[in-house]
């Protein structure tokens, strides 16, 4: 079944724009994700040539990009959950706690991945550095009841209020319900719902 997406954000379609001098981008986890590791789609996912070719783009036009610390636990949660999959082609039935816990080559592999991961998102963003403190969580969880996003979104969305940004390059249709702000997204759902409801932007 169809997200019907109710759009309230700014949405640009990244298959149709070049980024400028003068964009300040927050890049969502899952564009790190395809950014940064190689099995990210497997050689067949679109999105995996789509974002990080804007992102380059982005980042010869001199715009600025900017990391969030969530997403490291985001982009290890997601390595690893690829990497257990694979794992459980050959070991069927064993739990993640043991795909952890008694394949120490497999968890050394998959920690290598993570770290290189890092390591090539820090190079290409500055970090929006924030904290997650009682204020932080009482504007979370008011926003949680106004917009469908998950608790990491929820944190990601405050760094960017405290920080003043207000472009995200995400493939996450979420961030659209948000007003306010302008998505910058390859997300065909999205982009229909937006143009549908008056909210594609032309730059």
């Amino acid at each position: 079944m169809a997200v019907n997406y109710v759009v309230q954000a700014e949405v640009i379609d990244i298959q149709a724009d070049q980024p400028r001098p003068s964009d300040v981008f927050l890049v969502d986890s899952n564009i790190w994700f395809w950014m940064t590791y190689s099995g990210a789609g497997l050689g067949t996912d679109r999105r995996a040539r789509v974002y990080p070719n804007y992102l380059r783009s982005a980042r010869r036009a001199k715009a600025k990009v900017y990391r969030c610390g969530l997403s490291l636990a985001e982009l290890a949660h997601l390595i690893e959950d690829i990497e257990y999959q694979i794992f459980q082609q050959t070991h069927a039935g064993e739990s993640r706690k043991e795909f952890r816990g008694n394949h120490p080559t497999e968890r050394a592999g998959i920690v290598t991945d993570i770290q290189n991961a890092w390591r090539i998102v820090k190079s290409m963003a500055l970090s929006l550095n924030f904290p997650i403190d009682e204020t932080t969580t009482d504007a979370a969880i008011e926003r949680f009841s106004k917009q469908p996003l998950d608790g990491y979104d929820l944190f990601m969305l405050q760094a960017m209020v405290v920080a003043g940004v207000t472009q995200v390059l995400t493939d996450d249709g979420d961030f659209c319900t948000v007003p306010g702000i302008q998505v910058f997204t390859a997300n065909r759902p999205v982009l229909d719902a937006a143009r549908a409801q008056g909210k594609l932007l032309v730059r």
